[in-house]
């Protein structure tokens, strides 16, 4: 079984860590799904095939949590996914809160749930990064409204992704 621990760092592993790369052979990519995880939505994107972008799913509703944790495992077998990265809402000062305990508990229900290796990714920022990119692009303020969490789930795991790169 996983296990979920978390500290103020940026990235804490939920399961066993891994660099891409690293599943399977040495030259086996992962495909990773990030989640940004929230009350009502959750943000979702999944990395390419080579594990270097991460591209943006449709957002899930976060108010049912065994629908969401079964949709999470169906969205794992179909995309062929090696493991989650949820977003780790630490406060400014890198302190965790009840948002960081929140997130932490919810990964280890998903580890649980899909039997993949989970990590935690530090997120602060992620929204305002998101609604700059989708301001960027021209999105509509309405329109914003409903892609803003895919794509803080793509800023998260663009990060991991980044970082994780040799």
């Amino acid at each position: 079984m996983r296990s979920a621990s978390a500290d103020a760092n940026a990235a804490v592993p939920v399961g066993t860590p891994h660099t891409p790369g690293s599943a399977g052979t040495p030259h086996t990519p992962m495909k990773v799904a990030g989640i940004d995880f929230g009350k009502a939505r959750v943000g979702v994107a999944v990395s390419d095939d080579l594990g270097m972008m991460a591209h943006p799913r449709p957002s899930l509703d976060g108010r049912n949590r065994r629908a969401l944790l079964q949709a999470l495992a169906e969205l794992a077998r179909a995309e062929q996914l090696t493991r989650f990265v949820v977003g780790l809402p630490l406060e400014m000062t890198g302190e965790r809160g009840p948002a960081a305990d929140k997130a932490i508990g919810f990964a280890q229900q998903l580890a649980d749930a899909t039997h993949l290796d989970v990590e935690l990714h530090d997120e602060r920022l992620s929204t305002v990064q998101a609604n700059r990119a989708l301001e960027a692009s021209e999105v509509k303020r309405a329109k914003r409204r409903h892609q803003i969490d895919a794509a803080a789930a793509v800023v998260i795991l663009q990060s991991w992704l980044d970082a994780h790169r040799p």
